[in-house]
């Protein structure tokens, strides 16, 4: 047990802190998980957002983000190569 008042006060702060950051990477884990399950474009852009947030307050080391960013990044890419694409309407010349 600390001793000394800021030490104590630091101990009140670090609990304080602990209960939010938990909070906050308990939510980023949920919207990570939906964008890797069902990879829209929607839910892609909410985890990325999120993600840059925890990274710019410091919950998360900025490598640890790109990482989770690029991964999440591409699902998206796979996807759309996957789908099918609408065939390309073929224009006429006209003879000069």
């Amino acid at each position: 047990m600390p001793i000394t008042k800021s030490a104590i006060k630091k101990m009140r702060q670090d609990k304080k802190r602990e209960a939010h950051n938990k909070k906050i990477k308990g939510h980023l884990r949920e919207l990570v998980k939906k964008a890797r399950v069902s990879p829209t474009e929607a839910s892609v852009k909410k985890a990325i957002s999120a993600l840059d947030r925890a990274k710019k307050v410091g919950i998360y080391h900025r490598n640890k983000v790109a990482r989770l960013k690029s991964k999440i990044a591409k699902l998206v890419k796979v996807k759309k190569q996957t789908s099918p694409k609408p065939a390309k309407r073929q224009i006429k010349k006209k003879p000069s």
